[in-house]
């Protein structure tokens, strides 16, 4: 039995890990502040994924831990799940690892069942739409941190909500009152005495939480743009525009050393170093990550149900994500990883990370390929780089709290850049219409709308399409649509010519589904009256579904019943299994009414004379 842990290359797993390790640390922080949680989140995810999907997984030298596309879905779940909580993170935080942790173990279970395999059949533009839409997203949202604007915190956007803001309070009031059975018409008392007690502050809070909403994802951050341009803070952008400029200028020197790790170390060492007036991330807290019981409080099936669809979302987006990085790897590396077992190491290490309030992740490309490239081969160096990254937390989280908000924000505007999908973009002209219609409809859907929604959409689209051409290319080969382009087949040549005015030979070509039975029910209207016997051939119909066995069932009745004798060839093992399920065989179709090849039916109808 293969040994679980192979201590043979512990010296290329301990550089391969602590390197990737290193890699992960910015990103961990970056993806932190975007989800909107915070970077000791992102510090959390990054250490519990990329230990537990190490441990358990399915790929050796995979680096687990958030990633650009995770990010972005988490970010708009946090938005939803916050707005709801009337924008106090901290009371919707039990909610939002809820849905992570249904994620996770939703993971588990798509690879117990044995799904994994099936995860490569999501369409490429529905991949390349969304993994484009997500560079978008963090390309644009990163603009106004790195220009050192904060909505929130500009009086003037503000104030221009206070009216708004205040209409909500009282209107909350009603629904309390409402719900408690203070409120009668007949005695405004007690309501107006909650009206006089609301003061500025209630008000200023509330108004604070509609500009945060209403400057959020790309259309917000288009608003705000001509206020963050007349509110520039030229500190904050030039720690930005430093950060971007290492980062690619970096690679050129060496690529030995991360630039990403580089930009991050020199920009905010001058930072602190030089004792600048800069906006620091927040406090990230010391000591070891604590688990929060809260999230069990939500575990119930009323509590749940609103966020299953985007369990499944960010569960099937992070399956995506993982298994194509594994293919990455095993391309390397010369080995091939076990899709199954890799959803449950990613599923357990998301479900362990939510309930320490970190954000769901998954493979990560680049940290993996540096870990190969740095010598990592078992999923030991996976494990070194989460406990390098948990000693980090426990030996600097004070000073990582020092770094510059903007330092991260110029890391996030490089991860945008990057991660979008410029092969689909370039072959938008030269592709088929269909295929770019799904590119752009996710694309545009996931800008300006909704991340989880807009895949959806894509992958209905996509199988529609896909549905309608399989469609389209089964009645072409079948010609149900013409009997005079039904062309004989070899064996038919030399069909006796007596028999030809009697005996009609129908072929089914391709799969017979929901997508095709539409032109095969004109089969029955294109028998002629002289026919008397039906020879159906099956051979070449490998696959037939529910949609396509009643069609079929119909069609043979009408014809049983008109007194035709139909026989069928060459049934192949699917077809023949199913209408024996449903009784046409033998009930309709008698077992001596079937046979193996074209010769034995053809004796068969000679011997009837």
């Amino acid at each position: 039995m293969k040994k679980y842990f192979d201590f043979k290359y512990f010296k290329g797993d301990l550089f391969g890990g602590l390197t990737a390790g290193l890699v992960a640390l910015p990103l961990a922080l970056a993806f932190g502040v975007s989800s909107g949680l915070g970077p000791s989140a992102g510090l959390y995810g990054a250490i519990f994924v990329s230990f537990f999907a190490a441990l358990f997984g399915g790929t050796n030298t995979q680096i687990s831990g958030p990633t650009a596309p995770m990010t972005a879905v988490s970010m708009v779940v946090i938005a939803g799940i916050v707005a709801s909580f009337e924008g106090d993170v901290s009371k919707a935080l039990p909610a939002i690892l809820t849905v992570f942790l249904l994620a996770g173990l939703i993971q588990v279970a798509l690879g117990v069942v044995g799904l994994g395999k099936y995860i490569k059949y999501i369409p490429y533009p529905v991949v390349s739409g969304f993994m484009t839409a997500i560079g978008v997203i963090i390309l644009i949202t990163q603009i106004m941190p790195a220009l050192g604007y904060y909505p929130k915190e500009d009086v003037a956007y503000v104030n221009t909500f206070k009216p708004q803001a205040e209409e909500i309070i009282l209107n909350n009031i009603l629904k309390d009152e409402v719900g408690d059975g203070i409120l009668v018409l007949e005695d405004f008392k007690e309501t107006l005495s909650r009206a006089k007690s609301i003061g500025q502050d209630d008000i200023l809070k509330e108004a604070k939480t509609i500009a945060a909403k209403e400057s959020s994802g790309i259309v917000g951050a288009i608003k705000v743009l001509p206020n963050a341009l007349s509110n520039i803070n030229w500190l904050e952008l030039l720690l930005a525009l430093g950060t971007i400029i290492i980062i690619y200028g970096f690679k050129y020197i060496t690529k030995a050393v991360p630039s990403t790790l580089i930009a991050l170390l020199v920009m905010s060492g001058i930072a602190i170093g030089f004792k600048l007036n800069y906006r620091p991330i927040e406090q990230i807290p010391n000591g070891l990550p604590t688990p929060i019981i809260e999230i069990f409080s939500n575990f119930k099936l009323n509590s749940i149900t609103p966020y299953i669809f985007t369990a499944i979302t960010l569960a099937l987006l992070g399956a995506i994500d993982s298994l194509l990085t594994s293919v990455v790897a095993d391309n390397m590396t010369k080995t091939k990883h076990k899709p199954n077992k890799e959803l449950i190491g990613q599923g357990i290490g998301n479900s362990i990370a939510a309930f320490f309030g970190g954000i769901p992740g998954a493979g990560a490309t680049i940290r993996t390929v540096v870990n190969i490239n740095s010598g990592g081969k078992t999923r030991l160096s996976g494990m070194i780089a989460g406990i390098l990254l948990l000693f980090i937390l426990l030996a600097l989280g004070s000073v990582a709290s020092q770094i510059p908000a903007a330092v991260l924000a110029g890391i996030l505007i490089t991860v945008g850049i990057g991660v979008m999908d410029y092969k689909g973009l370039k072959a938008i002209p030269k592709m088929p219409v269909p295929e770019v219609t799904i590119m752009l409809v996710v694309l545009v859907l996931s800008s300006v709308w909704n991340l989880v929604y807009a895949v959806g959409i894509g992958l209905v689209i996509a199988s529609l399409i896909f549905m309608k051409k399989i469609g389209d290319l089964t009645a072409k080969r079948s010609d149900v649509k013409s009997l005079k382009a039904e062309k004989s087949w070899p064996d038919e040549i030399d069909f006796p010519e007596e028999l030809k005015e009697k005996v009609f030979i129908k072929h089914i070509k391709g799969p017979l589904f929901f997508g095709s039975t539409s032109n095969f029910q004109e089969l029955a209207k294109q028998i002629p009256d002289s026919a008397e016997i039906i020879i159906i051939r099956m051979g070449r119909m490998q696959y037939i579904d529910q949609s396509g066995l009643y069609v079929i069932e119909d069609i043979l009745v009408d014809l049983v019943a008109q007194g035709k004798k139909v026989l069928l060839v060459n049934v192949t093992e699917q077809p023949k299994y199913l209408l024996e399920r449903i009784d046409i065989i033998p009930d309709l179709i008698p077992q001596n009414q079937i046979f193996k090849d074209f010769k034995s039916c053809l004796n068969w109808i000679k011997n009837q004379k």
